[in-house]
């Protein structure tokens, strides 16, 4: 059975039977029809995922693995902070008429930072550190930049990235202030698993652990009976994975060089109802 499917089973139920509830307090999201989106959250939830062992996609039901990479590529290799630049329309509420969403995600990766080597930005500030200083405990991101957040129409949930290489391993810790655990949890995990496997690749690293630590994990009101039919499906190994072993440079990696095969999953869910 996919590990990944026990953490986030194990997660949404620690949450459910436990976790505290906004119900009474002044919420900054609301549904569709004007109501306050109401959640049920813990605090500070850590989930390890051992790459080497398994790819974390949940079988639960699918994720749209491509589609998560051209996001995460988005992001950290085209750098772009536009909405036509990107297949999917997960980002469209937050954009604006040209398709902007201001001073965030990729356009933060794309900033110039004058570093002891030179000046780059941050992703390639992590390329130069993996092959030349890859013991380093300075490998990071950080894409929650307080002088522009007044500039972006979303302020970034997956906002850092802390990067650790132990022998030949490349470790990573994703950090994220909040994360609606139904419509996004294992997409983000997808992400930055995939993420850690080609850095590990271009770097002659191997893929180690993921870290992913959620400061605001929670389940939306109206979420509460999708999430307990959810976590009560039937669960499945976990697909293989592997990359395009020809890709020596992160900004040749594209999602049809990332090969999922065997990958059994339950049904999709439809009609989520999403929150802004």
């Amino acid at each position: 059975m996919s590990k990944a499917d026990g953490l986030f089973v194990n997660m949404c139920q620690e949450i459910l039977d436990h976790g505290f509830s906004s119900e009474g307090q002044i919420v900054r999201a609301k549904w569709e029809d004007g109501t306050p989106a109401h959640t049920i959250k813990t605090f500070g939830v850590v989930n390890r995922y051992d790459l080497q062992e398994e790819f974390p996609a949940l079988t639960l039901r699918p994720t749209a693995i491509k589609t998560a990479v051209d996001e995460m590529l988005w992001i950290w290799q085209r750098k772009s902070n536009n909405t036509k630049d990107l297949k999917g329309h997960i980002w469209d509420e937050w954009a604006d008429e040209s398709g902007s969403i201001g001073k965030a995600y990729g356009y933060q990766m794309a900033q110039k930072y004058r570093f002891a080597q030179g000046e780059m930005d941050q992703v390639d500030n992590v390329l130069w550190q993996l092959k030349n200083t890859p013991y380093s405990r300075r490998i990071m991101t950080n894409m929650y930049n307080f002088s522009d957040l007044s500039e972006m129409h979303l302020e970034p949930c997956a906002y850092s990235m802390t990067f650790n290489v132990s022998g030949n391993q490349l470790n990573a810790i994703l950090n994220q202030r909040s994360q609606d655990i139904l419509t996004a949890n294992n997409w983000n995990v997808v992400q930055y698993a995939v993420l850690v496997h080609m850095l590990a690749q271009v770097s002659g690293l191997k893929a180690g652990e993921l870290v992913h630590v959620i400061a605001d994990a929670h389940i939306y009101d109206r979420h509460v009976p999708i999430v307990k039919e959810l976590i009560q499906r039937p669960q499945y190994s976990a697909p293989k994975f592997r990359l395009n072993p020809d890709v020596k440079n992160f900004y040749d990696f594209t999602p049809e060089d990332v090969i999922i095969e065997n990958y059994e999953k339950n049904p999709q869910v439809m009609n989520i109802p999403v929150a802004v």
